[in-house]
């Protein structure tokens, strides 16, 4: 799909979407907005921070559900005839029957589309992050809460802790690389040298287990010790991002609401048809 076409697809998809919902913000990846919406816009920080390109254009958007006021994220990849929910970015924002009634309205008005939700990943620590970021504020509260102050206080706070998290996370990997060379030397000496001489005795089978068992445990900790390092580092990224995402809504209410300037839209609704542009048009 080209880029006139995925240009007309997201405005089909804008229209359509704010027939359901009340768009609260919106996030693009190398596509802009002409004229800007007076909705918080932002670019998509995950990936524009990814290490790679190839990432098709797309768009999403943090929506109302009108019926149930439920917050969900919505996301558009015209290139891929893709419309995922973001379970994770919503975390604890609706309720699974809501979620299920925006799927099936979403089938419905795009039968051509992929219509399915993310699923919340362990191994990102997807959940920690998310309970980390609500323990101090709620996306809720970012889209609609008039005290500005009050939230860039507790947006300063999650950056913090994302920082002491990418902080602890470099302690355990340099721990683990100044305790892994002397720890490994003692226990070769003390596996080969030691126990390697009572084969005689014990059997040269036993010995042989025995030096692959401590070898490999030995392994395996400092490999437990290493992952979790690097988990914590793409936690506390994650967690600064989101506060980062965080800032720049709230940054956006904060300038709409002042200067009031821009395209003028219901209060919420996203953009009507004819000005969603890619960058190369």
């Amino acid at each position: 799909m080209d880029a006139e076409h995925e240009t007309i697809a997201c405005q089909r998809f804008f229209d359509s979407l704010t027939e359901l919902c009340v768009v609260r913000s919106i996030k693009l990846y190398r596509f802009k907005l002409d004229p800007v919406p007076r909705v918080p816009v932002l670019p998509c920080l995950d990936h524009e921070a990814m290490l790679h390109e190839g990432i098709p254009r797309h768009a999403s958007a943090y929506v109302e559900e009108r019926a149930s006021h439920d917050i969900h994220e919505v996301l558009f990849v015209p290139a891929d005839s893709l419309i995922e929910l973001d379970i994770v970015s919503t975390f604890d924002e609706h309720s699974q029957r809501s979620r299920d009634r925006l799927m099936a309205q979403l089938t419905e008005r795009f039968p051509s589309y992929t219509v399915r939700t993310n699923k919340a990943s362990y191994l990102r620590g997807d959940k920690r992050v998310m309970q980390a970021c609500r323990a101090q504020v709620s996306l809720r509260e970012v889209l609609h809460s008039g005290d500005f102050d009050r939230l860039e206080g507790a947006l300063d706070r999650i950056k913090t802790i994302a920082s002491l998290m990418e902080k602890e996370s470099r302690v355990a990997s340099w721990g683990v690389r100044t305790v892994t060379t002397p720890l490994l030397a003692a226990a070769g000496f003390v596996v080969f040298a030691l126990i390697g001489g009572m084969s005689a005795s014990i059997g040269a089978f036993t010995v042989r287990a025995i030096q692959a068992v401590v070898v490999g445990a030995l392994g395996a900790l400092f490999l437990y010790y290493g992952i979790k390092a690097v988990h914590l580092t793409e936690m506390a990224n994650r967690l600064w991002k989101r506060a980062a995402e965080y800032s720049l809504i709230v940054s956006e209410r904060r300038r709409i609401s002042q200067k009031g300037h821009g395209f003028e839209t219901s209060v919420g609704d996203a953009v009507p048809a004819g000005i969603i542009r890619t960058d190369r048009s």
